[in-house]
């Protein structure tokens, strides 16, 4: 497993992280069993990123991961939690909370959660409009100067707020979707962490198995919330398997599958942005690991740039009520 920096002032992570959404929340069920299965496997094969959130199942998947870690060097695993979303008795998105007091009751229940004694990465979830970004930055640092957290996150934010977080305390890292059918963080967002000297922790690599070579229409299941993502619906749907398709044809020439040079293909963007891969099972997993051998030449990479070009996906990454929340599109969506 290669190893590298998150951003300049960040931990050493590896070349890959995990994002342990899925096992607990939106994808649909999951094999709790195969979830733990498949965190011991990423650990094994050297990972050393496991990504989540409190929100995440509401609580299940930090205590998923509790149950993940027992008996394993807490020292040797990053664990990146984001905060802030606040959801009802079913599970409804309802609003985000960053004020300072909230910020210290949403970390003292991850902690109790996580069966550990700090964090090692931590970040707002999204921006909370009602609170200064300052003001969220600093609550969490105290929690730093306190020896609970480690380093400071963001997540889905714009060049702007990133200036104004980091000048209220080092930033370690952006967390934000990055893919072949979502370059948005291009023009301005990347150009300020580079600037910066801010990581990107990448989720949505695959676009949420749209780009995997695995998904079909007939995968839709119920519980998950792809089915009313704007990108899996209708002729946006059919688009966007076509540009798959493409992608296909250039990965069997490559000699590696769809996931991998999609994978691959991000990793490829910088030595500063850590893809992070949604894997929940051990099988999906390998897949994902494979993607570290796959070194794109820079005719493959032209022959990707050809077939999926900025903008050739159909339809928005997230739904509009969700879309309303980025900070990281406000700019776009008012253009």
């Amino acid at each position: 497993m290669i190893h590298q920096k998150l951003g300049s002032r960040g931990p050493e992570v590896s070349a890959i992280g995990l994002g342990c959404m899925g096992m607990s929340d939106l994808y649909g069920p999951a094999d709790r069993g195969e979830s733990i299965a498949t965190v011991h496997a990423a650990l094994d094969a050297g990972i050393t990123l496991l990504d989540t959130g409190d929100f995440y199942g509401m609580g299940h998947n930090e205590m998923l991961i509790n149950e993940a870690l027992s008996g394993r060097d807490r020292s040797s695993v990053i664990i990146s939690v984001k905060f802030g979303a606040l959801r009802d008795l079913v599970g409804n998105w309802i609003g985000y909370d960053a004020r300072p007091a909230a910020v210290k009751n949403f970390l003292a229940y991850s902690l109790r959660r996580l069966g550990t004694d700090y964090i090692d990465i931590y970040r707002p979830s999204r921006l909370d409009p009602s609170v200064p970004i300052e003001e969220s930055i600093g609550a969490i640092a105290e929690m730093v100067k306190a020896g609970h957290v480690r380093y400071i996150g963001l997540s889905e934010v714009s060049a702007d707020t990133i200036r104004r977080a980091n000048a209220a305390y080092p930033i370690s890292d952006l967390q934000i979707e990055y893919s072949l059918i979502s370059r948005g963080i291009e023009s301005e967002i990347l150009p300020t962490c580079r600037e910066l000297g801010i990581g990107i922790t990448a989720y949505g690599v695959l676009s949420r198995g749209l780009i995997s070579g695995h998904w079909s229409r007939a995968r839709q299941g119920e519980h998950d919330f792809r089915a009313a993502s704007p990108r899996f619906q209708g002729e946006n749907l059919e688009v966007n398997l076509a540009l798959v398709e493409k992608l296909r044809a250039i990965a069997e020439n490559i000699g590696a599958s769809v996931a991998q040079v999609a994978i691959a293909w991000v990793a490829a963007q910088g030595c500063d942005i850590v893809p992070l891969v949604g894997a929940r099972r051990r099988d999906r997993l390998a897949e994902a690991l494979g993607a570290l051998n796959v070194k794109l030449s820079p005719d493959d990479l032209g022959a990707i740039a050809k077939a999926l070009p900025p903008g050739s996906a159909a339809g928005e990454r997230y739904p509009a009520a969700a879309l309303a929340h980025l900070d990281s599109e406000k700019r776009r969506l008012r253009g």
